[in-house]
């Protein structure tokens, strides 16, 4: 019985150590670094009405009446503020335009200016943002306000996790008015031997998550001794 656990016990390590082998491999429908992904579409130019809520790192322009020194371009940070002078840090994001015109000028009419006349209008939408999913630590959306590398990107994210295939990495992103994917592996592109790819604002990008690997940590994980067996 001894030698038929310690067979068990074997097979399930040599399992394991396949598994391992196997784990992080090209594949999938999404087609390797294809020719034709090329940058994306230009941010079309939309009418802006009171429906649109300001976000993270749009620009809105200010026009305070006979105020110059006031009136200008402000961008709204991460944190969803701007900062304007004489009242500071104002919160800016999921609201209209017309209503960040009213704080602004109820801020201004308690201390500085006397019923001012405040029009503010969008002048940059924030598509200066990278999405980033699946198998990485740190999943979320990133301020990109010029390209960035896939190597970057997935540095913003904080690597790519314990379970991530990182052979089988998607960027997405729309060209010629059609949505687009493109796979790229990771590993090759750290070695040198691929190029790395740029990605823009507006785009996705997507880590696979290898279910071999999941596997192979329950295998292991089931078997905490011939697990420690193995290390030394």
């Amino acid at each position: 019985m001894k030698n038929l656990g310690s067979m068990r016990r074997w097979a399930v390590i040599g399992l394991a150590m396949l598994l391992a082998a196997c784990a992080s491999t090209r594949g999938g429908n999404i087609p390797y670094g294809p020719k034709d992904f090329a940058a994306p579409d230009a941010p079309v130019v939309a009418t802006v009405d009171d429906s649109y809520k300001l976000a993270p790192l749009d620009t809105v322009s200010v026009m305070v009446f006979q105020a110059p020194d006031l009136s200008r371009d402000y961008e709204i940070d991460q944190s969803g503020r701007m900062t304007m002078p004489l009242i500071g840090r104002v919160d800016a994001v999921g609201v209209s335009t017309a209503e960040l015109a009213s704080q602004l000028a109820k801020r201004l009419n308690e201390k500085y200016l006397r019923n001012p006349d405040v029009t503010v209008s969008l002048k940059a939408s924030a598509s200066r943002v990278v999405t980033v999913d699946g198998s990485v630590n740190q999943p979320g959306i990133y301020p990109a306000t010029t390209s960035l590398s896939l190597v970057q990107v997935i540095a913003l994210a904080r690597g790519t996790s314990e379970l991530a295939n990182p052979r089988r990495v998607a960027i997405f992103r729309t060209i010629g008015g059609k949505r687009m994917g493109a796979a790229f592996d990771l590993v090759d592109i750290r070695r040198g031997t691929e190029q790395d790819p740029a990605v823009y604002p507006g785009d996705v990008v997507v880590v696979d998550g290898s279910g071999t690997k999941k596997t192979q940590r329950d295998l292991m994980q089931a078997l905490p001794l011939a697990s420690l067996f193995v290390a030394l």
